[in-house]
């Protein structure tokens, strides 16, 4: 059998870019640094077998049909960060060659700017062949009939771009009438190449026995998580000596290049906040909360970060104070907001002072949000998965915040809906992910939110 499947090219693909990527990492260093061969040659050596092994360690051609744009940036960044540190250690070992830390840079972002025009290039170019002309295609079909699956399949069929051609869903809700032999035999007729498998909709020996057809006509086969309700669920497929062993979350932000990143952008982002907004501002906002209502500027509140660890959060005192602050949350039309505190609540001035608690460590400019130990005590004991938001440090401002589940807590509807934001968040964290919901958080103040009272 071929290993290059009918409308699969992804075998071409990864060598040709190895190829175009090492062709303008070697040329543009012709130009910017060498004009004898011996230096160039070896050059060329070194610097090509550390972007073959940094590639390979980092996943850095690991791009699929599915990847989404804001992966593909995330990426490059790193791997352009990680590059330039190896050029840079390439010339100060070489330190005879003169060359200049401003060309390297210069050489650098010549290199990812290529690189990353020829590969979003390729990834749009592939997209447009396959809702213009039906190639790159894979054909599906789809194990059990739920909402997951219905949902699978509805993105199968919006998504051409994507390059998936559905064929059939399969029920399994009546087992007498299940005949797997027939499935078989129409994903083989049909030429499918992929098999989706709802393991909630399939018995134990349903499962081995599609397993051992894939396994023997060489279809891919996946599996969507059952319906236990684990939200944006992410397998990590590991060995411990001979063992596999499944991690139910990845978390990206446990790598140390990513802390790294996302404390480096917190410090650099609340130090700008603090320098160019909240110098100015917070003698303003102090004077209009001190003329209207006698009590303190700042109003602070134990709440859970990090592992559960309790910090002082700060706000912009925005309520008459009253006892119950620490217990009960904002409502609508809440007689202890003062007409002052209803306009920074309303325009998210009031979360400013925050950006102390992010410069100081307790918060990062982007996570879940903190609630009021009262309530996280509460959430914990009713609500599935809450205690997975702890994973990482709470935000100022978060996905499920910009995604319509900002303010008061009117039902467990509306936590259940933050809490899977949060986790998607979580498993899916991106310096290039942390921007956009910056950049929608800045808009929504400035358009108003409904729940933001």
């Amino acid at each position: 059998m071929s290993t290059f499947k009918q409308g699969r090219y992804s075998g071409y693909l990864r060598p040709i870019s190895y190829l175009i990527d090492l062709s303008i990492i070697n040329g543009l260093a012709t130009s910017y640094f060498f004009k004898g061969v011996i230096d160039s040659q070896d050059f060329a050596l070194t610097i090509s077998l550390a972007w073959v092994t940094l590639s390979v360690s980092s996943k850095f051609y690991d791009v699929y049909r599915y990847t989404r744009e804001v992966t593909m940036l995330s990426m490059i960044i790193r791997q352009s960060i990680l590059f330039l540190l190896i050029v840079f250690a390439y010339f100060g070992y070489n330190n005879h060659l003169g060359i200049k830390p401003s060309i390297v840079i210069k050489y650098t972002l010549s290199v990812f700017f290529l690189i990353t025009l020829f590969k979003f290039t390729i990834y749009y170019l592939l997209q447009k062949y396959r809702t213009a002309f039906g190639g790159n295609y894979r054909k599906t079909v789809i194990f059990g009939v739920n909402k997951k699956t219905l949902a699978l399949e509805n993105f199968f069929n919006k998504n051409p771009e994507y390059g998936y051609i559905h064929k059939k869903t399969f029920s399994f809700k009546d087992k007498k009438e299940v005949n797997l032999e027939n499935y078989f035999e129409f994903i083989l007729q049909e030429g499918v190449d992929e098999i989706y498998c709802s393991i909630s909709e399939l018995s134990n020996n349903q499962i081995g026995e599609v397993i051992d057809f894939a396994d023997n006509n060489l279809k891919i086969l996946k599996f969507l998580p059952d319906n236990k309700e684990i939200y944006a669920k992410k397998l990590k497929y590991e060995y411990y000596d001979y063992i596999p062993i499944l991690s139910l979350r990845n978390i990206p932000l446990e790598e140390s290049i990513n802390m790294v990143i996302k404390r480096i952008f917190d410090i650099v982002f609340s130090g700008l906040v603090i320098i160019f907004i909240l110098s100015w501002l917070t003698p303003i906002i102090a004077l209009l909360i001190k003329l209207e209502s006698k009590g303190p500027v700042f109003f602070k509140q134990s709440r859970n970060g990090f592992n559960y660890t309790e910090f002082d959060c700060y706000k912009f005192r925005s309520m008459m104070p009253n006892k119950d602050a620490h217990l009960q949350q904002a409502t609508k039309n809440d007689m202890r907001v003062t007409k002052v505190g209803r306009f920074i609540r309303k325009t998210s001035i009031d979360e400013l002072p925050q950006f102390f608690n992010v410069l100081f460590g307790d918060m990062s400019v982007v996570g879940p949000r903190p609630h009021m130990v009262s309530h996280t005590n509460m959430y914990a004991k009713k609500i599935d998965k809450f205690m997975v938001r702890h994973f990482v440090k709470p935000g100022i401002t978060g996905l499920a915040q910009i995604s319509g589940f900002r303010g008061e807590v009117e039902t467990d509807k509306d936590i259940i809906g933050r809490v899977k934001y949060d986790i998607f968040y979580i498993e899916n964290w991106s310096i290039f992910l942390d921007l956009k919901i910056i950049f929608k958080t800045f808009m929504n103040a400035i358009q108003g939110e409904e729940k933001a009272y």
